[in-house]
Order: C-alpha cells, then structure tokens, then sequence
C-alpha cells in the first residue's frame, strides 16, 4: 500500500471515531475526495484497519451495480473488461502497484535487504511486467466465466481481500523500521480484527443467502488458503510484511474468489 495515500499527524494521540476512522479507510483505500480535511492521528489509521472489509463491500456495490448497468449495454467479454478497468480506477491501482512491488522485490534480489530495496525502487522490472499481465488477465478471464453470480463474487471479492489486509496488519511484524505503514501496524490491536471480521463475516452470511449455494463460503475458504500462503512465502524472503505485501495479498485473495466462483459455475452451472 502506498506511504501517501493519508496523512499522519504527529500530535497527540485521541480516540477515533467510528465515522472518522470508516472515511479515514476509504480516503486511504479508495480514490475518494478527503472527507475529512486534516491529518489523521496514528490512534485514527489504526482503528481505520477495522473498518477495511466495509470499504471492500461499499467497492463491491459499486462494481456490481455498474457491472450490472454495463450489461444492458454491451456484451459478456466487454462488459467484464470495462467492470475491471473501473476496478482498478477506483482503487487507484494501489493494490496493483502493490503485486508490481512484490513480484520484483520477492522474486528477484539474493537477501532480504536487497529485496526490500526492490520494493522501494519505483521502476517496473521483468517480474512485475510478467505478473501484472498474467493477473489482470486471469481477472478478465475469471470475470468472463461468472454469469449467475456476478453480483455476489464481486462485492464478496473486495471485502475478502481488504480482510487479509486487517489480519495482516494485526498478526504479522512488519518489515521497515519506518513509514506509514509501521505507523498503523503499530496502532492496531486485536479490536480491529475482531471488528474486521466482523465485516466480513456478515458479508460472507448474507452473500451465502443471497447466492443460495456453498460458492461464498467454499471461495473465502480458498481465499484463506491463498492469504496464508502468500504470507509464509513472504516471510521465508524478507523478515516481515510491507505496503507492497498488504496490496498483493488483496488483489491475489480477491483473484482467488474470482476464480473460484468462475471454476463453481463453470462445473456446476
């Protein structure tokens, strides 16, 4: 996730609301306008963590409703393709610049030090080239495949991924010795996660109703498997999680959802 996406006050420490801290997630998450016209506290950025999975769900509202509009218009192929372009432009490719970072710095360089300075390094090398066009186009493919659940995998698929996020940041240590992203790890508790999966889970419920079938409950199981081994790799490259980390766990655990709804449907209609 980028470093600049909010800013950080450095004055005292105060408690954060729950309106302030859901619009302090979406200003940070989504390309949004600042809601809220000043610098957030740390105590503010680490309550917003909680809130991450509803942001995920208000992006996925938004994504199947203009998916939906978008079908009366023009076809499956297309439709899909322009649904993943707004995807994109609405997150302002954050998590995406985050999977580029990744697959350079924890495919390349021969010790942990030198791949965090991958990371960091803001020009594009042959992993990430490879990457970023291998999964934006196993996102159009999975998209293309989904005909009866659209709806349900694309507000499910955020929510998921902003989740991985949330318990990223409480249960892992995070890599840099400084940065924003330190500066939420550090103001994060056991609070947010439980708040976190909170969202989630009645996301998952009322998408298992809504769906009438185990595609919900079977693609945030498989997305879990994905989190966990994203993270395991991770930490046998470099000593801890980044920003870049966080933005590919999102976009590889929503990938995941995708693809399980799209290989459901495909096999069982």
């Amino acid at each position: 996730m980028s470093e600049d996406r909010l800013p950080q006050s450095p004055k005292a420490e105060k408690a954060a609301s729950p309106l302030t801290a859901f619009l302090a997630a979406v200003q940070f998450l989504l390309l949004s306008p600042a809601f809220i016209r000043r610098e957030f506290s740390n105590r503010e950025l680490g309550t917003s963590v909680g809130y991450y999975p509803l942001v995920g769900l208000l992006l996925g509202g938004l994504l199947a409703a203009t998916d939906g509009l978008l079908g009366y218009l023009f076809p499956l192929p297309l439709r899909s393709v322009l649904t993943l372009a707004l995807w994109i432009v609405l997150t302002g490719a954050l998590h995406l610049d985050g999977f580029l970072d990744a697959c350079d710095g924890l495919l390349g360089g021969f010790t942990p030090d030198r791949r965090l300075e991958i990371m960091r390094d803001e020009r594009v090398g042959a992993y990430a080239l490879a990457g970023g066009f291998l999964l934006l186009l196993t996102q159009a493919a999975a998209l293309m495949a989904i005909q009866n659940s659209r709806a349900i995998a694309l507000i499910l698929a955020p929510t998921l991924g902003r989740w991985g996020i949330s318990l990223a940041l409480t249960a892992f240590p995070y890599a840099r010795a400084s940065g924003l992203g330190k500066t939420i790890k550090e103001n994060v508790g056991t609070a947010e996660a439980i708040l976190a999966t909170i969202f989630a889970a009645t996301t998952l419920l009322g998408s298992t109703w809504l769906d009438r079938s185990w595609a919900p409950l079977t693609a945030a199981i498989i997305a879990s498997l994905t989190w966990w081994a994203v993270i395991r790799f991770t930490l046998k490259r470099i000593p801890g999680l980044t920003g870049d980390i966080y933005g590919a766990l999102n976009i590889l655990i929503e990938t995941t959802a995708l693809l399980v709804f799209a290989a459901l449907e495909y096999h069982y209609g």
